[in-house]
């Protein structure tokens, strides 16, 4: 169960330029033979009884730890500030635990000094570096989260998401109802309501047009659908044609008018192919106020039949 993450981490991929350069990884191999030529030339060889194998053992997984991360790193995220910083980071951690770990190796004369120079430096870089890369992440972050802000609410599950509409799935959706279940004030009415949207014939289009087209009018529905909604409103993906929503502190009334302006709206698309066809769809709306009686899946059904 370990060694699967490890082992995906290691898979060769399209890896960020770090400052421009595609081949950072091999200019880090070599700065790291480079110290080792060095040790090994100008040091002299400890015999096995003067090597602390716990020191060894720890610092030699602090340079392969480090090395992983450089690679998830580098494999998840485009080029850019955050990963110029956070890399530059890691790598001169990576460079000053392996100048600890040749240390271990070599005994240099005393006369020697930048091998304490590096080891002094490089690990309070390499924090100061990756503070200033999470300080610069934290920032990316919170405009990301405007960005979903109608996608998702008070947690991120990545693996809830839908490939296709990049909306979270019927289970997230159901995690929030209970959620919103369980902190509304009990002296107070619950407010609240589910809504319910479907394509009429969406079946018939991928049937005469195909699945790729299909899915996209489907994301083309999905950002019709973020555009109309309220920014504490909450959208995912049902299954196959259907969305569904969370509006939270909504009335009966304003439930009714919701869904009759999106079921409008999402009626009112027209999705243009790529081969020039021009599709739109009737939409469909059914909707419910939250029942704190039943549980969150029941309630999804319950508008889904």
């Amino acid at each position: 169960m370990l060694m699967s993450p490890l082992l995906k981490a290691l898979r060769p991929g399209p890896q960020a330029p770090v400052l421009g350069l595609l081949h950072f990884g091999h200019l880090l191999a070599l700065l790291m033979a480079a110290l080792l030529w060095a040790f090994a030339d100008g040091g002299l060889y400890k015999p096995l009884g003067q090597r602390r194998w716990m020191d060894i053992a720890g610092e030699g997984g602090m340079v392969l730890m480090a090395g992983i991360w450089l690679l998830q790193l580098r494999s998840s995220r485009p080029g850019g500030r955050v990963t110029n910083l956070l890399c530059l980071g890691l790598a001169a951690l990576l460079l000053g635990e392996w100048v600890d770990v040749l240390d271990e190796f070599w005994q240099l004369p005393k006369s020697v000094v930048w091998d304490n120079w590096l080891e002094s430096a490089l690990l309070p870089l390499g924090m100061l570096l990756l503070t200033l890369g999470l300080q610069c992440w934290r920032e990316e972050q919170r405009a990301l989260s405007e960005q979903l802000l109608k996608r998702e609410r008070l947690f991120r599950e990545h693996r809830s998401f839908d490939a296709v509409t990049q909306l979270a799935d019927a289970g997230y959706m159901s995690q929030q109802i209970a959620l919103e279940l369980q902190a509304r004030d009990r002296r107070q009415p619950l407010r609240g309501a589910l809504l319910m949207l479907s394509l009429d014939g969406f079946d018939r289009v991928a049937r005469e047009h195909g699945l790729a087209e299909a899915d996209r009018l489907l994301l083309a529905a999905s950002h019709l659908l973020l555009l109309n909604l309220r920014p504490q409103d909450l959208l995912c993906r049902y299954a196959g044609d259907r969305f569904c929503l969370l509006l939270p502190g909504a009335d009966e009334p304003l439930a009714a008018q919701q869904a009759a302006h999106l079921r409008q709206a999402l009626g009112s698309l027209a999705h243009h192919g790529r081969s020039g066809v021009r599709l739109q769809l009737p939409a469909q709306a059914r909707w419910a106020l939250l029942d704190d009686q039943l549980a969150p899946e029941q309630q999804l059904l319950r508008l889904a039949v």
